[in-house]
Parts: structure tokens; C-alpha cells; sequence
């Protein structure tokens, strides 16, 4: 099934509406439209220099300086913007008890922003510093204003040890109690939405593969086509924002299945 189509909305409402393990995973495309440059567009931030690898970051000091740099450039993207109808959508569900959590790629927090309690963030979060040395954490803000002020990498207040965003770069674990949470929340789900994902990076791309091979309904929204569209039970390639808008719509509506 596939389109937007009032009749392919009303199904997943209808969906919706019967599920009781309803789990959702997102992905930059909720993100862009808040405004934020998907990493790998041509716009993005991938598009312009390269990833500084983790192995590099603790070895080389300027390493650390290019990924400062690099951040504090992006800084503005992810500090002004604010989440979207997708984002607001999510935690409604939540809220109201139709969803049981969100899985994301995102390292915005927007969906936090936006009222969601449970987000599993596969790769950690760019609102908070994290002290690889001593696990000291601290707000995002007064270390970019260094940064920015002083043209020298923040030190650790604590231990002056070396800082970094809370995200997992790359060469670097993901957080093993969030991926084994996020793994077993897609194996229970009756009820499985890829929201503005490519559904190509591993492992997290196993995730809706693992929900519909565990007997889940599979519904994926993006603007583009993705690896798993053959698989899924519903394909809907538009705005994320308004899409679940008019099945939300359509749930307050009282469609009763």
C-alpha cells in the first residue's frame, strides 16, 4: 500500500487505533523540517568537511580542535530550532498512551522538547557535553560560548579532561543499554512507524526489519524511497509533519475501526 491517499490514512489510523505495542523510530528527515541540514545533504554538514573520527579525537589535540570547530558551526541549527507537527504528533501518542516510545537517530531533542518521556536516543544527545575522562556531563551553551570566545577546545571543569558532545561519532559504540532497550522494544511491537529515515545505517536500520519479521505492521513515511519499502505494509512518501497530522486528525475524528 502505498501514496498518500485519504484511504491508505485511514487504515493506519485504523491501525493505529487497534495496535497496543506501537513503537516509532525517526530519523533526520523529521528533523529537516525544523529546519535542521540533514547531514548527508548536499547542504549538510558532511557536504562541507570531513567526520572527525573518534580514535582521532582522543589521540590528536587537533583533531579535537577540527571537531570543536566543526560543532560550534552547526551549533545554531540545532539550538534554534524547534520541533515541528511530527515531533508534536509523537508525543500526543505518547501521551494519550498509543505510543509506547520513540527510537531515534537524532541527536536534536526535539522530541523532548516537543513533551515525549521516552526517547531512546541511539546517538546520544548534542544538548549536553560529556567528559570522556571522568563521565562529568554539562550544558551544551557555555561550552560552545568558550569555544567561540577563545578559539581553544573547553576543558573539563572537573578533571580537565577531554569534552565532547554527548553523540557517538563515528568509530564509536552506541550506548549498549539504549540499543538493547530500542532492540527489544522493535521485537514486542505490534505496530512499527520509520519516520524520515533512509533505513540504511546498521544497526539501527535492523530495527523495523526485526519489528515486521516479529509479526509488526510496518508503515514507513520519508520524503524518499528506502531500502525496506517492499517490505512494509504501508509507504508514504511527504511530509512526515503532515502526514501524522491528518491520522491524528482522523483519530480525534472519532474513525472507528
Amino acid at each position: 500500500m502505498t501514496g498518500k491517499t485519504s484511504e491508505t490514512l485511514k487504515i493506519i489510523a485504523q491501525w493505529l487505533a487497534q495496535s497496543q505495542r506501537v513503537v516509532a523510530f525517526t530519523g533526520a528527515g523529521i528533523s529537516t523540517e525544523s529546519g535542521i541540514p540533514d547531514f548527508r545533504s548536499p547542504g549538510g554538514v558532511w557536504a562541507k568537511n570531513q567526520p572527525v573520527l573518534y580514535d582521532d579525537f582522543m589521540a590528536s589535540a587537533s583533531a579535537r580542535y577540527e571537531y570543536w570547530r566543526q560543532k560550534c558551526e552547526a551549533h545554531r541549527d540545532f539550538a534554534d530550532a524547534r520541533p515541528n507537527a511530527g515531533h508534536q504528533v509523537l508525543a500526543r501518542w505518547e501521551q494519550l498512551g498509543r505510543l509506547r516510545a520513540v527510537v531515534t537517530q537524532n541527536i536534536d531533542g526535539l522530541h523532548q522538547e516537543a513533551g515525549s518521556r521516552r526517547v531512546l536516543e541511539l546517538h546520544g544527545t548534542a544538548r549536553r557535553i560529556a567528559c570522556l575522562d571522568c563521565g562529568a556531563t554539562f550544558d551544551v551553551e557555555p561550552m560552545v560560548e568558550h569555544f567561540l570566545a577563545s578559539d581553544e577546545v573547553p576543558l573539563c571543569a572537573k578533571c580537565e579532561g577531554r569534552l565532547k558532545h554527548a553523540t557517538v561519532s563515528f568509530g564509536q559504540s552506541l550506548p549498549s543499554g539504549v540499543l538493547e532497550e530500542a532492540i527489544a522494544l522493535s521485537g514486542e511491537a505490534d505496530l512499527f512507524f520509520a519516520l524520515g529515515s533512509s533505513l540504511v545505517v546498521e544497526p539501527a536500520a535492523s530495527m523495523p526489519r526485526l519489528a515486521k519479521q516479529s509479526g509488526a505492521r510496518l508503515v514507513i513515511i520519508n520524503r524518499d524511497e528506502t531500502g525496506l519499502d517492499e517490505m512494509a505494509d504501508a509507504v508514504i512518501h511527504a511530509s512526515i509533519g503532515e502526514v501524522l497530522t491528518e491520522i491524528d486528525a482522523m483519530l480525534g475524528a472519532g474513525d472507528d475501526p
